[in-house]
């Protein structure tokens, strides 16, 4: 934890330093002007500050981690048990109010960054549309989200893992990806627009070019009844558009800036290309595949590990763990999953940025190159995030 602290600190200060040029880099001019690279630069380093700020969020956990807090409050959270007359040998009761007691500690040392990149930065450079009011409402919905859906999957995960013998990491592989499977599908209709407003896009003329082999790809007609116009209250440009869905719940959410800052309908057009590309090279079920094997190899290589007795890195995960104050071999494996399954999210993401490589070439090949390029462009100088 601290190395990759270490090293996102590394960037960040190159980057500090590159946002402190004054000069406008070649590329750009011609296409943005001093004035708007000057916003640019004033809000990157305002953005930029809040990163160090949470340096002291990483002091936090290194000494939470150092002084064993971890294992202190499991067993706190079972003394809470006793207290309000529960068993604390429960082991999915004593989970549950572990987890409870970490998400509100969470979401008490994030809440004042929050607000600062909120209600400060943002409404400094004018990009922020919250109110105090629908800020913390949208933390409550998160909060009651969580406590609707965390316990029984919690619940379910542990009695697997307490019955599941011999061919444990292939039941619980096998719950993660049917319950993945659910989420996916759940989330853009159920739990999305409590956070969100989207609204079908109107017939307008920037369909009119989807003619020929894009009508190939994606009928016109499904194309009109499946966009969907995003309002997002942080007016956040950091996407124009995405794709989500599997086989007939199919949709492309355009963001509301795209639609205002994106007046010309080629630009608009371009960026649906893109994400048409997204769709026509399966990328949304290669990244679902990916996330299954990246489970499937964290889980499956800690309980095949711990069957073997004299395994020299399960040796060195016990140790660690051991010095961090857990010393249940069961604390191990659910541990253990966790940090292997981070590291190979890793070339996760490496495959997302691929993605995004492909479906750029696949607009070019469409001949919508220049027109997404201005597009994106249009977006990042209107809103001087560059």
């Amino acid at each position: 934890m601290i190395l990759v602290y270490i090293f996102e600190t590394y960037l960040d200060v190159r980057q500090h330093a590159a946002h402190k040029l004054p000069n406008l880099p070649k590329p750009l001019i011609g296409v943005v002007t001093q004035e708007k690279f000057e916003k640019s630069r004033a809000y990157s380093l305002d953005k930029r500050s809040v990163f160090f700020l949470c340096c002291c969020n990483h002091i936090m956990d290194t000494a939470i981690l150092f002084y064993g807090v971890l294992p202190w409050f499991w067993k706190t959270s079972g003394f809470v048990l006793g207290y309000l007359g529960l068993n604390p040998e429960n082991e999915i009761l004593h989970t549950l109010s572990f987890l409870a007691g970490s998400m509100i500690w969470s979401q008490i040392t994030d809440l004042p960054f929050s607000l600062y990149s909120t209600f400060v930065i943002e409404a400094r450079h004018g990009f922020n549309k919250q109110t105090v009011w629908t800020f913390f409402k949208d933390i409550f919905k998160s909060m009651c989200i969580s406590i609707l859906i965390g316990p029984p999957i919690v619940a379910a995960i542990i009695i697997i893992v307490q019955k599941g013998g011999p061919y444990l990491a292939i039941y619980l592989w096998g719950f993660m990806f049917l319950l993945s499977v659910l989420m996916l599908q759940l989330y853009p209709i159920l739990i999305a627009p409590l956070f969100n407003k989207f609204t079908p896009v109107n017939k307008a003329d920037f369909l009119i070019p989807f003619q020929g082999y894009l009508t190939c790809l994606f009928p016109k007609e499904n194309l009109e009844r499946k966009l969907r116009n995003l309002h997002h209250p942080l007016n956040s440009i950091e996407e124009a558009a995405y794709m989500y869905g599997f086989f007939n719940n199919k949709r492309i959410v355009l963001y509301d800036t795209l639609l205002q800052q994106c007046k010309n309908n080629d630009e608009v057009v371009a960026v649906i290309a893109h994400e048409l590309g997204h769709w026509k090279l399966n990328h949304t079920v290669f990244s679902f595949v990916a996330i299954q094997v990246s489970y499937r190899f964290a889980k499956g290589f800690v309980f095949w590990s711990l069957k073997l007795k004299f395994n020299e890195l399960l040796i060195i995960i016990i140790i660690m763990w051991l010095g961090m104050g857990f010393v249940s071999r069961c604390h191990h494996a659910y541990l253990t999953v966790i940090v292997l399954f981070f590291c190979s999210m890793l070339l996760y993401q490496f495959s997302i940025r691929k993605f995004e490589f492909q479906a750029d070439a696949f607009g070019k090949k469409l001949g919508y190159a220049k027109e997404l390029r201005a597009g994106l462009i249009k977006l990042q100088v209107t809103d001087c995030r560059l």
